[in-house]
């Protein structure tokens, strides 16, 4: 399944966290965590995969997602997030940056 289409999914499901960098950049740029998931939902694509260089991850090869999406209201928002999982499966979206995107 197509990477954006799981993020996606488990963004409608409510399954997705916010760390505190990403909750500090929203609210510093004036925005409400539901203004990134506006714009998850409406982006038409995956901006760019990277490789996390996190010493703390939890897998190997974490990759991390970019996504660049517009709120409801127009609003241009870049986000940055990982998928982890559990058994196989999909259990979460984390959000480990999330603010206005500049053209």
């Amino acid at each position: 399944m197509d990477a954006l289409v799981r993020i996606k999914k488990l963004v409608v499901r409510g399954e997705v966290r916010f760390t505190e960098k990403a909750r500090r950049e929203l609210d510093d740029d004036g925005l409400e965590p539901e203004d990134a998931l506006e714009a998850i939902l409406s982006a038409p694509g995956i901006h760019k995969t990277l490789r996390s260089r996190s010493t703390r991850r939890n897998a190997r090869r974490e990759l991390l997602y970019v996504i660049v999406g517009v709120t409801f209201d127009g609003i241009p928002v870049y986000t940055k997030g990982v998928i982890r999982r559990e058994e196989g499966h999909d259990v979460l979206y984390i959000l480990v940056s999330s603010k206005r995107s500049i053209p």
